[in-house]
């Protein structure tokens, strides 16, 4: 409880998930599902003279089956380009990248329809990624209509979406703009798992919710991948939500990973500069103790500046 009597956001994330062991510490399971090695992506940009704006410079990275790799970094850093690389929605420029042995880095758009019932993607923004003009039966039946799944087996199957998701049977019959966002973003990874995927894509998926709600959205995916052994890639810029759902951590800067290793080793005792100051920039509750983090950040930060080649704020 807070001064004011009220749950305290941060006490809720740490009650919601105190049940399950530190991802970090649950033993390697070996087999990867998804490698990335030497990645390059880079845009072209307009003008007849012009090069290619590359944007991840090498970057290799791993996700292993049934567990979790962040991908951790401010705007720019090249996590979202990486998550979208595997979705093969960004230019790969170089290097690879295989899923389950197979080489997908430049898979063709009928590949890439052949791979969407192993690999699936959650977004930031639960309400655009939504159709508005749908029922939410209607969006949840439409990838098990591209399998070929329709009728009475597609609304059982929905409805036991809907459950797996903790959403009411009669939310079919509602539309997008009848929920809040954290129950829209139920139903976009009820989506996701309609073809019972083995890697998901999470792009910021829990950054547009307040801290309860994110408590309650993390923990829902956790509970998915104790039951189902689904794999997660998990963008976020945020350190804090990183830690708690990620059994393997990559740090991003500029466009490459600077740190990666165990959670609880990369989150907790950091090696890298621009890691601690992702630490400090991560938002605490107790208004005392953020003040203090931002007096212990802007005396760290001309020191950080220093270290990565940066000029100080």
């Amino acid at each position: 409880m807070n001064a004011h009597g009220s749950e305290d956001p941060a006490e809720v994330l740490d009650d919601i998930v105190g049940h399950i062991p530190p991802v970090s510490a649950t033993p390697a399971r070996g087999k990867h599902l998804l490698d990335i090695v030497d990645l390059r992506v880079a845009y072209p940009t307009k003008g007849f003279l012009s090069r290619p704006v590359e944007v991840l410079h090498g970057v290799s990275v791993a996700v292993e089956e049934g567990r979790t790799m962040g991908l951790v970094g401010e705007s720019g850093s090249g996590k979202t380009t990486l998550g979208r690389a595997v979705l093969g929605l960004a230019p790969v420029t170089g290097g690879s990248i295989t899923f389950d042995g197979h080489e997908i880095a430049h898979a063709s758009r009928s590949e890439r329809r052949k791979m969407a019932a192993d690999i699936q993607v959650v977004f930031q923004d639960p309400y655009t990624s939504l159709n508005p003009s749908m029922t939410i039966g209607d969006i949840l039946s439409e990838p098990l209509g591209s399998q070929g799944i329709s009728g009475a087996e597609a609304r059982k199957r929905v409805r036991n979406l809907l459950d797996r998701v903790k959403l009411p049977v009669d939310s079919m019959d509602r539309l997008p703009r009848e929920f809040s966002g954290g129950q829209r973003q139920r139903v976009a990874i009820a989506r996701a798992l309609a073809l019972e995927p083995r890697l998901i894509v999470c792009d910021e998926p829990v950054s547009a919710l307040d801290l309860s709600t994110q408590a309650r959205v993390l923990d829902l995916l956790l509970e998915i991948q104790e039951q189902t052994g689904v794999s997660y890639l998990f963008v976020s810029h945020d350190l804090d939500v990183i830690r708690h759902v990620s059994h393997r951590v990559a740090v991003m800067y500029k466009g490459e990973i600077v740190e990666q290793g165990l959670s609880g080793k990369v989150t907790e005792s950091p090696d890298h500069p621009y890691t601690r100051r992702l630490m400090l920039a991560s938002p605490v509750p107790d208004p005392d103790q953020q003040a203090k983090r931002r007096e212990e950040r802007r005396a760290f930060a001309a020191k950080v500046a220093s270290q990565l080649g940066e000029p100080a704020a």
